[in-house]
């Protein structure tokens, strides 16, 4: 997911709450009090271990550096979030689990049922982003199985809520996804637009890591050059756009 400024100060709010919920709990004798400041900080816990969680993640990505903590860190993030009935934090937590045991492990048969998993919590909430998420990475197990047509159709269901959502750089990643599977279907000339699409995303979002990845497609199934791409653009990440 992507941190935002809005839960950063959503954080802040429950520190500072906390600070009020002692003074009222300390001075003003409420003892109730203290289990709200629990909450809240537990809360705050939880997103501090999945956000740290995330950059493990990409650190992972970027060097191909296995991170100790990473696994351990989303799972505590899911633990507190269930407690705290926390649904939409415990389908995102059970996203980055996933993509765990499948981009860092590469454990496909560990990954799938806790995705499926991720994918119903969110879509209970109305969490489209994440079951954006989900969907993709779905798919992408999909395709490596050889299911292609399902493959695609997690695909453009993920395309689909990401482009509802605005998520111009995730629509190209999928765009890209998609090109791999319609060149191997033999549908090259949709490869082609595909991979148009996904460089105009990219260029407009200054998002020079999808450019990459749509570098490293373009030799892959050898189709020419759309858009310039940037100077020492090298290959692709393997997960979590």
């Amino acid at each position: 997911m992507i941190v935002t400024i809005t839960g950063m100060t959503a954080v802040d709010e429950r520190i500072s709450q906390a600070e009020r919920l002692y003074e009222q709990g300390v001075f003003g004798g409420d003892h109730a009090a203290f289990a709200e400041a629990d909450r809240n900080l537990d809360a705050v816990e939880a997103d501090l271990a999945l956000a740290r969680g995330r950059i493990a993640h990409a650190r992972f990505v970027a060097q191909q550096v296995e991170p100790e903590e990473e696994l351990a860190l989303f799972e505590r993030a899911g633990a507190i979030y269930e407690r705290l009935g926390d649904v939409r934090g415990q389908a995102e937590a059970l996203f980055w689990t996933g993509a765990y045991h499948q981009a860092v492990r590469g454990d496909e048969g560990v990954a799938r049922p806790i995705l499926e998993r991720a994918l119903d919590l969110a879509r209970s909430v109305g969490d489209d982003l994440t079951a954006s998420y989900a969907l993709r990475h779905l798919g992408i197990l999909d395709h490596k199985a050889g299911r292609l047509r399902e493959a695609r159709a997690h695909l453009e269901e993920s395309t689909r809520l990401r482009d509802e959502y605005d998520f111009a750089p995730g629509v190209g990643a999928n765009h890209v996804a998609l090109a791999r599977i319609a060149a191997e279907e033999g549908r090259r000339k949709d490869a082609a637009k595909l991979l148009q699409s996904a460089g105009v995303l990219a260029n407009d979002t200054d998002s020079y890591g999808l450019m990459d990845w749509i570098i490293d497609a373009r030799k892959e199934l050898g189709i020419g050059w759309v858009a310039a791409p940037r100077p020492g653009a090298g290959e692709a990440p393997r997960s979590g756009a």
